[in-house]
């Protein structure tokens, strides 16, 4: 059987995962599009009730809005904001029911594990011939399908960071896992009689925590016997509020100064340089321990520390991940940061995403691994590429087709080490030359560009 003919396996239908089977039939190839869910883009739902800090003209892909436009689409204003409700009312579900991407969508299909036909990780002899096998489970079992190509759009959202900090659960976050809750819940929906006039604890520095901080003081106006604490692992609001007004994207801006006012204001109650190691129960409640230090016991513990990949669906294809960040070793240096601190990362796409396996693309948030900082619109502009380059378009793969707004912040102390991964970055760019996705080489290896 000849790969070529099979179509490209998407995992996930997101809006990254949608967009990326628009670029693929434009470039007259087949997708097929694996979603766990019952509906597209499932995950958000989980927080559709956030306003996102990206304005339209960041959400939507270009060549998905062609095909919308043509069936009729009224496209959003450009520079209006959206909820996570609005992103999947207006664009996302529109574009997922269009006929010439349905007929490629099977829902209710999780994908268990990636494979080669006859290959396990060891094989080596005849693999990039091979095509990709899918073990996908659904409604009626277990199945195989076959793809020539396979584009991880899966996400993190189903996984979130534990709250200890040595990136294991703290003792006895999971005996007390009914008490604590990941990522941005609807506080002021259906998870509203969980929080109202309790002691709630947000653990976390990054705008989950603020859209979920700024829930809890809104909700307090109407449960005024609740109260809001708020943990962060460092010492320096700085970097975690942001730029402020001199952020590219105004709502981001505004979402830090939000926090910093409520925190003036006396309604947020904060604790610096709490490293997470033991949560503790008694008759009083919930309280978080940092080795001697012992916080305020707490009802309830809301954990936003971010995400991360799980790639053990990928546990039998070749990939190469950056020990630190979880993402490709090439993309790994523009997005790490313990690099580089000014965190809007520059455009990027195939040649930056390759892993050994040829074909094997992670995209969207899961390409990050378990650093922060990502838009859709970096999304979108990967699978442009990676879809040109499975096209064999490799000019068009390489070109760069987006610039992103910048966040407004930096730490002077970072700027040596942000000069070193632009140069890393620029010296990953120019690996590729040629017709075929370039070998990945170590972070550490100088002058890959070499003959």
């Amino acid at each position: 059987m000849e790969s070529t003919r099979l179509p490209v396996a998407i995992i996930g239908a997101g809006p990254v995962g949608l967009a990326s089977a628009a670029h693929l039939l434009a470039r007259g190839l087949t997708p097929l599009i694996l979603e766990a869910g019952p509906e597209a883009g499932a995950s958000i739902e989980e927080w559709a009730h956030v306003k996102m800090f990206s304005p339209w003209q960041f959400n939507v892909d270009k060549e998905a809005a062609k095909l919308l436009l043509a069936d009729g689409w009224t496209p959003p204003p450009e520079n209006e904001y959206p909820t996570g409700r609005e992103l999947l009312d207006r664009f996302v579900r529109p574009l997922a029911d269009l006929e010439q991407i349905k007929r490629h969508l099977q829902l209710d299909s999780r994908v268990l594990a990636v494979t080669r036909v006859g290959q396990d990780v060891m094989k080596t002899q005849g693999r990039s011939t091979a095509p990709f096998l899918l073990r996908v489970a659904g409604p009626s079992g277990e199945r195989d399908v076959l793809a020539s190509a396979v584009i991880d759009a899966s996400g993190t959202y189903r996984t979130p960071n534990w709250m200890g900090a040595h990136g294991i659960p703290a003792l006895g976050e999971i005996e007390h896992a009914a008490h604590i809750a990941y990522g941005i819940p609807q506080v002021l929906g259906r998870a509203r009689n969980r929080y109202a006039n309790k002691r709630v604890l947000v653990v976390g520095g990054g705008h989950s925590a603020f859209n979920t901080l700024q829930d809890l003081v809104r909700l307090t106006r109407e449960a005024p016997q609740t109260k809001v604490f708020w943990v962060i692992r460092g010492n320096s609001l700085e970097r975690i509020l942001g730029g402020g007004a001199n952020d590219q994207l105004e709502e981001r801006g505004k979402l830090g100064l939000k926090i910093r006012q409520l925190l003036n204001d006396g309604v947020i109650e904060l604790f610096k340089n709490v490293a997470i190691d033991q949560v503790v129960g008694d008759g009083e409640g919930l309280a978080v321990k940092a080795g001697e230090q012992l916080l305020p016991p707490v009802d309830e513990i809301i954990v936003a520390t971010g995400f991360r990949p799980d790639m053990s669906l990928l546990a039998e294809l070749r990939i190469a991940l950056d020990p630190a960040t979880q993402s490709a070793v090439q993309l790994a240096p523009m997005i790490d940061p313990n690099e580089h601190s000014c965190g809007t990362v520059r455009p990027h796409g195939a040649i930056e995403l390759a892993h050994p396996e040829q074909g094997l693309f992670v995209v969207g948030m899961k390409s990050y691994g378990r650093a922060p900082t990502f838009l859709l619109m970096t999304g979108y502009e990967q699978v442009r590429s990676v879809v040109a380059a499975l096209a064999g378009d490799w000019d068009a793969a390489k070109r760069v087709d987006l610039v992103l707004p910048e966040t407004g912040v930096c730490n002077s102390d970072f700027d040596e080490a942000d000069d070193r991964s632009k140069a890393s970055a620029s010296q990953a760019s120019c690996c590729g030359a040629g017709g075929a996705i370039p070998e990945v080489v170590p972070r550490s290896s100088p002058g890959c560009c070499k003959p």
